[in-house]
């Protein structure tokens, strides 16, 4: 009898921290590309949109904190909408940058160097809520930390060279002498055949 009462405070203390900590809730947290890889030439605007699955069948999920590592060589923005997302639900929303619609954009220096790079990742934070956390719902506690990698990378610019001003100024100078040369004997014979015979 000694022996469980010991074990009892144990088990108290043991109930109050699982308890006092976040609840594992079954949230999937991707980003798109599903890979987290983007890339631009120096001066583009690249982004991510972002994928939210809750597969918990009871308990809702409320978005309430999106961090990410740092970046260097551009400006990040942050697009997040911080959705709630229900029970078996999927929230997605590719980056759209005329819009700002997404999860984060990230605008390149113009002299941002061909090859660098930002990785880490996002950190979504949330909650755990028994029903609509804006419609009547009860905060169950908050869920653990969900993270998503990213990369984005400078690469160089897919212009298409431009042909230099000699080769455009011989090639229309061309043009013009031929049209006149053909201008020319076409009079030519249309003089001819007008010409009396003789």
């Amino acid at each position: 009898m000694k022996t469980s009462r010991r074990w009892q405070p144990v088990l108290l203390a043991g109930v109050l921290l699982s308890l006092a900590g976040p609840i594992s809730a079954d949230i999937i947290f991707t980003t798109i590309p599903a890979d987290g890889n983007v890339s631009g030439p120096p001066g583009s605007l690249v982004g991510w949109g972002y994928s939210i699955t809750n597969t918990d069948p009871s308990d809702w999920f409320l978005a309430t904190d999106l961090n990410s590592d740092s970046f260097s060589n551009g400006t990040p923005t942050l697009l997040f909408d911080f959705p709630e997302v229900a029970p078996g639900a999927i929230v997605t929303e590719a980056f759209d940058p005329i819009n700002s619609i997404g999860l984060f954009e990230l605008q390149w220096d113009p002299s941002a160097p061909i090859g660098a790079v930002n990785s880490g990742n996002f950190v979504l934070s949330g909650e755990l809520w028994d029903g609509d956390p804006f419609n009547g719902g009860t905060f169950i506690a908050d869920a653990l930390d969900t993270s998503a990698a990213y990369t984005a990378t400078v690469i160089g610019s897919e212009s298409t060279p431009e042909p230099g001003s000699f080769p455009l100024l011989a090639s229309g100078l061309a043009i013009m002498i031929g049209w006149r040369m053909v201008r020319s004997v076409r009079r030519f014979h249309v003089a001819r055949l007008r010409s009396p015979p003789g």
